[in-house]
């Protein structure tokens, strides 16, 4: 275990990442808490996170300037309730191969104003009942979800559910299943969650991705496909279409 210190903060990698954002590196220190990033100075777009031993999303200072987060391979099980004052301008939340368990978990994630694009993949709560529809319903301005773009279709279709008798009905199970959570409970469920679909890209995919990134027409769409190289996570058929078709990716992925 390495403890985030101001000193790891300040040695860390840091540089320009393909949409002109400055991006901070803390990849696979083995970090096991988030702090000391008043450190940073709110310098930075990006901070990956990735590959370490989080097991809870809290800890920031108020940093306004930060846009996008990236925890994937981290063992997180709790969401801090006050996430939404520490990065209110999050835009994206890469969660991938985590160890989130009880929907009611993710309820924090919809405080955030600004969210837009969240992988959740490889955590035990994928597997739950409703778990698509609970999400898009708990986070409004969600555009895309596990690389997948949220449809009007299902955002009517989340209304309907969980804004009806049974939906509340639904709501209050999921509550009560949230509050008799023991710590590490999930961690059986989260390796079987991440063995429930392939860990990676394959081989074919990213020669597919990084064929796509050599003809994006804009920084955006680079980026937008980096973040699914360095996300770890498998794309939907319904990305990996788009890719082969030369489809861009300006409004999701």
């Amino acid at each position: 275990m390495v403890k985030l210190s101001v000193e790891l903060i300040q040695q860390a990698y840091q540089h320009i990442n393909p949409v002109r954002d400055r991006e901070l590196d803390l990849r696979a220190y083995k970090i096991p808490v988030i702090e000391n990033l008043g450190a940073t100075l709110d310098q930075f777009d990006t901070i990956d996170f990735s590959e370490n031993e989080i097991r809870k999303l809290d800890g920031f200072p108020l940093l306004k300037r930060l846009k996008c987060l990236m925890m994937n391979n981290n063992r997180i099980v709790r969401i801090g309730e006050t996430l939404h004052e520490q990065v209110p301008n999050v835009q994206t939340v890469l969660l991938t191969n985590n160890s989130l368990q009880e929907l009611a978990d993710l309820d924090p994630l919809g405080s955030l104003p600004r969210l837009t694009t969240l992988s959740l993949i490889g955590n035990p709560v994928v597997m739950r009942q409703h778990y698509r529809l609970y999400t898009i319903f708990r986070m409004p301005h969600l555009r895309v979800l596990d690389f997948r773009r949220v449809k009007q279709q299902e955002r009517e279709q989340a209304d309907a559910l969980f804004k009806s008798k049974k939906g509340k009905q639904i709501q209050k199970e999921i509550s009560k299943r949230s509050k008799t959570f023991v710590p590490g409970g999930g961690l059986e469920a989260a390796v079987q969650a991440r063995g429930a679909v392939p860990s990676g890209p394959s081989a074919e995919d990213t020669r597919l991705i990084k064929e796509a990134i050599a003809r994006a027409t804009s920084l955006q769409e680079i980026e937008r496909l980096n973040q699914i190289l360095r996300s770890g996570a498998v794309p939907g058929p319904d990305v990996m279409e788009g890719i082969r078709s030369g489809q861009p990716m300006e409004e999701g992925f």
